[in-house]
């Protein structure tokens, strides 16, 4: 008889396994074949015959399958900073804040400075902004910078507003703004936008060493939560040098899609164009991350009319339409992707105004994006289905912003507020990510959102907007086909099909039948990248519960 041959590779088999089929619906599966060089070779249906012999069989003993997350816009190298520093997130009262920075402070006797982000007066209860006089009962007379939640204001004590030069004399510079003590002048220790460069610039600066670390912190945090690969938004050279020292000794594990931090950026990493997907698909530089406006909670989203809770403004613009033309004509001109961050009304319209001009000159697949879309005058929602516009947003904002929102826009301006099901039935591609740290990665929990409207509470009652939500295949798609679509990887990640990069998890919910909040609640058990397992629930459970070793 002769020998039945041993197909080379992995046989994954007794899955209850689903995918996008590439056409914006779901398909199951129950096996599927991964070729030694980490791609998907074959997907086995019901009665479908699969190899008598492989390399390798892994018996999936009936668990789900689904196709790695991919984020559509975070900030590695933040994430990993913020588990490095002093986090506030969970901070829900000021005084409870100031207890945990008086703790961090105590407990690294030797900082420099006290870094750290999180911070959120509206989570508070506050209807003001903190202040340096605050700040500095728990900072020992150390220089301390906060960053908002947002990544769009900063806290600083007086001994940080010393170490800067800030005084009452220092102008607000063009884009920002320096908060100030009412009847004196003094500045209260808030930058908003720009500002924050004033304080911000005068900080110790990361030592190579600290961006490794920080990245291995990302990547950790990522993998936990099923995220394969991320579309990092405002990479700067110091980061990409970090991306490549991990990747040139084998530690990059999730693959990154990178949007540089400036034009300067932009060129010093891809130079005459975008780079090519480099270390087997592990990194590649896209394009240019360009800010139009700020954020919600510190009022620098750019709206087209005063805020409702603060008439004297309308928000920080970053730059000019002109000026915002120039940069993406600039990263055009040399094939680049552009992603532009707009959170108000008046933001997202420039954008796309800038987006009609500019695709009268540059033809072809361009793919603009849109970065938030938050807040968008439901006049100008049709035109996100024009010029193949993008529109990346974050399920996640909406439920923990919509209080602020309303409060922010008032009732009457909410309509074009997180608009998923309106800006997708233009036919806009939809790619969900987190922005993380401002939001945790948490890709399932965002797919929960997006079908209710609601959050972990239950919250409102049948959803915020409800005629903005979505459905689950439609969500899926977000984080997966969508996401690959927005960072010109369709062909390769997002679908479990022949020929994709094979990266998938083991999961304990399959997202198409659980409830919502079972969808919110979903434990990913495995993570596996490019056929190989990257991250384990079980191994990383083990390790934490691993005794420490004795002292010799």
């Amino acid at each position: 008889m002769e020998e039945v041959p041993t197909v080379a590779g992995t046989l994954i088999d007794n899955v209850e396994g689903l995918t996008p089929d590439g056409k914006g619906g779901i398909e199951h599966f129950e096996g599927f074949l991964i070729s030694p060089d980490g791609h998907v070779a074959e997907v086995y249906h019901a009665g479908d015959k699969r190899p008598e012999r492989v390399q390798y069989k892994l018996d999936g003993r009936g668990r789900v399958v689904v196709p790695g997350m991919i984020d559509a816009h975070g900030h590695v190298m933040a994430t990993g900073f913020a588990k490095m520093t002093l986090d506030l997130s969970s901070a829900t009262s000021l005084d409870e804040a100031l207890s945990r920075i008086a703790a961090w402070t105590a407990a690294h006797p030797d900082a420099p400075w006290i870094l750290g982000s999180g911070w959120n007066q509206v989570q508070w209860g506050l209807d003001r902004m903190p202040t340096a006089a605050e700040l500095d009962a728990g900072t020992g007379g150390k220089p301390a910078w906060l960053t908002r939640v947002d990544g769009h204001a900063g806290w600083a004590n007086s001994a940080a507003l010393e170490a800067a030069g800030i005084t009452a004399a220092t102008p607000d510079p063009e884009g920002g703004e320096i908060l100030h003590i009412a009847g004196s002048g003094k500045p209260a220790g808030v930058f908003i936008d720009a500002a924050t460069a004033l304080i911000a610039s005068k900080q110790p600066k990361a030592r190579p060493e600290d961006r490794d670390t920080a990245l291995g912190e990302a990547q950790l945090a990522l993998l936990a939560q099923g995220v394969t690969a991320i579309a990092d938004m405002g990479t700067s050279i110091e980061d990409w040098q970090a991306f490549r020292r991990a990747a040139d000794i084998g530690h990059l594990r999730i693959r990154i899609v990178s949007y540089a931090l400036s034009l300067d950026d932009m060129v010093l990493i891809g130079g005459p164009g975008p780079t090519p997907w480099l270390y087997g698909d592990r990194l590649k530089m896209n394009g240019l991350k360009l800010f139009l406006d700020g954020a919600l909670g510190s009022r620098g989203a750019w709206l087209k009319a005063p805020y409702a809770d603060d008439a004297k403004t309308s928000g920080l613009p970053q730059m000019t339409r002109t000026q915002l033309g120039n940069r993406m004509s600039r990263a055009a001109l040399d094939n680049f992707q552009v992603a532009v961050h707009a959170i108000g009304d008046e933001a997202n319209k420039t954008v796309l105004d800038a987006i009609d001009e500019l695709s009268a000159t540059y033809k072809g697949d361009r793919r603009w994006r849109v970065e938030h879309a938050q807040i968008v005058d439901p006049t100008d929602i049709p035109r996100f289905g024009e010029h193949g516009t993008i529109a990346s947003m974050q399920p996640q904002h909406e439920a923990s912003d919509r209080i602020m929102a309303e409060a922010r826009l008032g009732p009457d301006r909410l309509a074009g507020a997180y608009a998923w099901k309106s800006i997708a039935a233009t036919g806009a591609t939809l790619a969900f990510g987190s922005d993380t740290p401002v939001e945790p990665a948490r890709p399932f929990e965002g797919i929960a959102v997006a079908v209710t409207r609601q959050g972990p509470d239950g919250k409102p009652f049948l959803g915020w907007q409800p005629q903005e939500a979505i459905s689950r295949e439609a969500a899926i798609n977000a984080y997966t086909t969508g996401a690959a679509y927005a960072m010109f990887a369709e062909n390769k990640l997002g679908r479990i099909a022949p020929g994709y990069d094979a990266d998938f998890l083991f999961v304990d919910t399959d997202p198409t039948l659980a409830t919502p909040d079972e969808i919110r609640k979903t434990r990913v058990l495995e993570t596996w990248i490019g056929g190989q397992r990257a991250w384990s629930a079980a191994k990383d459970e083990a390790a934490a519960q691993a005794p420490e070793p004795e002292a010799f």
